[in-house]
């Protein structure tokens, strides 16, 4: 504001001016308050009772801050202050910065419109009419700035706050929080719960850029350790999101009731210790099943597979080949043997071993427990 009041400086109305002014600020006030409200809708219904009260006080304030400096008796006051205050209110009340210029532009039409009315009868010379006219002008301007700035400067405090309120709500996810707690965590993050959160992991560089085709309420988070990222999708339709992601190194986690994301993110981290090359973990059920308590899956191999241990190597793993592969051909020689690219009498020859060596083997639980203990080949 301090260029404004320098140049409003130079305008030194005389008394009289100013006193007629004055006399009409609260004439003024009102018609200004009453053009917002014709002409811009969002004030429409907003300037009526305490609040149109509210303003009209501001607006005499405006410009009888104006009219001291116009006369020589200010300095400067808090215009500009109250100017970015009221930017700031607006953002609080919901209204956009478009919305505030175009009562700024009426404003300054209809105050301009009204003090000219008042200074040419009040004797101000023709001369300094259009002086007055531009001062009055560039005054509205600045506070029109300082609103400006207000408003923007509260936008971004909003956006930090709420990206840090996001930010914790999905850090509340990933630790499983309780439905409690994370109602709350996501109300204060303004954030609307969908019926279901998908997790997919990600290199953290990828996963502001992933972020932005994805829905706009989707979790980000891109600074857990390992260099990893986070997206939460929020009811997401699975093959869509599949196909968003061709060209991202992601591990995509099964859709769970938003209270359980942890769970999605849970298998998705599994999924990508089993493997680089797993995408969608629903297509490796068996293997995350199987790798769940690596301890068990490890100890019932060493168990139902004992028999094998008597023999060489060389032997052992060709009859676990073609264990693995009776189990799974439920016993059909020929297809045993297209499997394992050998001839059905080698399958006849190598499955009398082993029923020799097993020979519960029709037994449904001995077959359930050789079942997974084969069902991810030795490493």
């Amino acid at each position: 504001m301090n260029q404004a009041i320098r140049r409003v400086s130079e305008l030194a109305l005389d008394e009289t001016t100013v006193t007629a002014l004055r006399a009409a600020l609260k004439t003024t006030a009102d018609e200004v308050v009453q053009a917002i409200i014709d002409e811009v809708p969002p004030y429409a219904n907003a300037l009526s009772g305490h609040m149109g009260g509210t303003i009209r006080r501001a607006v005499r304030t405006a410009l009888g801050h104006y009219l001291d400096l116009a006369s020589g008796n200010a300095t400067g006051g808090n215009a500009g202050d109250a100017a970015y205050e009221l930017g700031r209110g607006e953002v609080r009340d919901g209204r956009s910065m478009d919305a505030l210029l175009s009562a700024y532009r009426v404003g300054a039409r209809v105050a301009w419109r009204c003090l000219a009315a008042g200074a040419v009868p009040a004797g101000l010379p023709a001369a300094e009419v259009a002086k007055f006219a531009e001062l009055t002008f560039a005054y509205i301007d600045e506070l029109s700035a300082a609103s400006a700035a207000g408003h923007a400067d509260e936008l971004a405090a909003r956006g930090r706050a709420q990206e840090r309120h996001l930010e914790h709500l999905a850090r509340d996810l990933l630790a499983g929080a309780s439905p409690d707690a994370l109602l709350a965590s996501a109300q204060r993050a303004g954030w609307q719960p969908p019926v279901s959160l998908t997790a997919v992991l990600l290199p953290a560089v990828q996963a502001r850029p992933a972020y932005r085709v994805l829905d706009p309420s989707t979790l980000v988070l891109d600074d857990l350790p390992d260099a990893t990222g986070v997206l939460l999708v929020p009811d997401a339709d699975r093959v869509h999101l599949l196909r968003q992601l061709t060209d991202r190194a992601a591990v995509v986690g099964p859709a769970r009731p938003w209270t359980r994301a942890a769970a999605s993110y849970a298998r998705a981290l599994r999924a990508r210790s089993l493997s680089c090359d797993i995408r969608d973990t629903e297509d490796h059920l068996p293997e995350l099943v199987l790798s769940a308590d690596a301890d068990a899956f490890a100890d019932l191999r060493a168990r139902a597979l004992a028999p094998l241990r008597t023999l060489p190597v060389a032997t052992a793993r060709r009859l676990e080949e073609t264990l693995r592969a009776w189990l799974l051909h439920q016993g059909r020689r020929d297809e045993v043997a297209a499997a394992l690219f050998v001839h059905p009498q080698t399958v006849r020859y190598r499955m009398a071993q082993l029923r020799e060596l097993f020979p519960d083997l029709a037994s449904p639980q001995r077959a359930l427990e050789l079942t997974l203990a084969v069902g991810l080949r030795a490493g």
